[in-house]
């Protein structure tokens, strides 16, 4: 009786404060009752997710999607059962793959076979073209994008790098520098952007001492110079200060509990000489390929970059094109909805310049935007990319719901938060195992396609291997709708030769 006293109490005392407060009109007119609303706010995107909506709504990944990584993460059955809930003929934008009659069939002494972790090398040697001395073909066509440490919790990097060693995969940084979290097995692109975490000088320049020192002493592969992000591009970086802990301070560099709003420019370089210098500097003192990373809107950038490399043989080992629908832990909903092209309407127009200067075979292309799955990195590799960055996949397979809490470092599942008690639910060994299968799994059914296509190699196949449906019953080639001829997207006879042996 004492409980359902006190009880009734705390309902009459919270009636009386709705009644008297002014802040919020809701709980004003409807007291007790209104609370409901708010309640029901705050875990929409979960009830959504989970009750409303039906196997393709839901964004920015679909009921569809998260269960293939999940199922795949898990060696789970991520098969499909009665056929496709797929309007084909209806769905404007669908990528269709055409299979070839007499899908490719593997040598007869085994050659192509037997690799657990179904590596797929990359068909470009990194830091070729310029012939630096530590280029390198990575062994997977697959990596894991930027996501910094501050940004990601301690455990959640840890069991990223765990499963990119596992796998054979490279892990991004991000920008937020190299943490005790990267250090556990895995192959590094140390990612530079704006405000140079982790090798940045007392002014917030660039400090190539420690630069230097941070390469030798980690297993630094690349360095990608960041200009823009496709989630916000042109703003810079944003790490909410609940997220700067004292060791993401540390690490970075910067004022405990403070927001970290990176510049939007670069104090290194301001126009496409100085980031050309730049790249170059930074590769002759470290002897490791460099590339840039960049979102897509003005395109008079990319067309003097290239005329830039063409006329002076310098210039950046890779080019990563991030599309406008790339993910972030935190941004303007302006910047992240309406700035800078989604990818499959960027890559063609970066693209396209290489092609015209005859740079596009030299030069090692990534692609990024909700790629991480078969048949959209497969088109991706179609329309010229050498190799497919994944960000936010990798964070589903590693426990991420979609619960879209990233920018309140509230992150349920304790992937996207600095909170002790909800990052200490995420076992760094457990996950690393489930982002390697995820990653085994993605690349298997890649080479899959590949196969059913009759090539042994994804970076075999070109744009006359798909075809882009309307919504009146037809389709285009893709090579006329992203406006590439189908030769630049196929590497030439001895290439491919060579190309076709580096699956085994």
């Amino acid at each position: 009786m004492m409980w359902l006293a006190l009880f009734g109490l705390g309902v009459v005392a919270l009636a009386v404060y709705d009644l008297t407060q002014r802040k919020h009109a809701i709980l004003r007119n409807f007291p007790i009752v209104g609370h409901f609303r708010y309640w029901l706010e705050a875990i929409g995107p979960e009830l959504r997710q989970y009750i409303v909506t039906n196997n393709n709504d839901e964004r920015p990944f679909s009921r569809d999607q998260r269960a293939w990584v999940y199922a795949s993460a898990k060696r789970e059955n991520n098969l499909r059962g009665f056929g496709t809930d797929e309007r084909m003929e209806q769905e404007p934008n669908s990528i269709i793959i055409k299979h070839a009659v007499f899908p490719w069939r593997p040598p007869a002494n085994g050659a192509h076979g037997g690799d657990a972790r179904h590596l797929i090398p990359c068909a470009k040697v990194v830091g070729g073209w310029r012939k630096r001395p530590k280029a390198y073909r990575p062994d997977s066509v697959i990596y894991v994008s930027a996501m910094s440490f501050g940004s990601l919790s301690k455990a959640a990097t840890e069991a990223i790098n765990r499963g990119c060693a596992l796998s054979g995969t490279q892990h991004n940084t991000g920008e937020g520098g190299i943490s005790p979290y990267h250090d556990c097995g895995g192959d590094l692109i140390y990612q530079l952007g704006t405000g140079y975490f982790g090798a940045r000088t007392a002014e917030g320049g660039l400090d190539m001492a420690l630069l230097k020192q941070k390469v030798a002493t980690h297993k630094v592969r690349a360095i990608e110079v960041k200009l823009s992000q496709g989630a916000k591009p042109g703003k810079g970086g944003v790490l909410p200060g609940e997220k700067v802990t004292a060791e993401v301070a540390a690490i970075r560099g910067i004022p405990q509990g403070v927001t970290c709003e990176s510049p939007s420019f670069h104090r290194e370089f301001s126009d496409v000489a100085g980031l050309v210098d730049f790249v170059e500097r930074i590769a002759e003192a470290t002897g490791l390929p460099v590339g840039i990373k960049s979102a897509v809107g003005e395109q008079r950038f990319w067309v003097d970059l290239a005329d830039h490399m063409a006329a002076t043989g310098r210039g950046p080992d890779y080019i990563h094109v991030d599309g406008g629908e790339g993910g972030t832990g935190a941004a303007p909903l302006v910047f992240s909805d309406h700035v800078a092209l989604p990818f499959k309407m960027a890559f063609p127009r970066v693209f396209r310049e290489f092609v015209r200067v005859g740079l596009h075979r030299d030069v090692v292309f990534v692609g990024a935007g909700r790629l991480g799955f078969p048949e959209e990195a497969l088109l991706a590799m179609g329309m010229g990319c050498d190799m497919v960055a994944i960000a936010r996949e990798a964070m589903l397979a590693i426990g991420c719901i979609q619960a879209q809490r990233c920018h309140t470092g509230h992150c349920p599942t304790g992937v996207a938060t600095q909170m002790p008690w909800l990052v200490r639910g995420l076992d760094p060994t457990l996950k690393a195992a489930r982002l390697a299968n995820y990653l085994i799994t993605l690349r298997k059914e890649i080479l899959d396609l590949s196969h059913a296509c009759g090539h042994a190699h994804p970076g075999l196949l070109g744009l006359d291997c798909f075809e882009i449906t309307n919504d009146q019953l037809g389709s285009r080639p893709a090579s006329e709708v992203f406006g590439i001829p189908v030769a630049a997207t196929v590497p030439d006879a001895q290439t491919a030769d060579a190309v076709s042996c580096l699956v085994h």
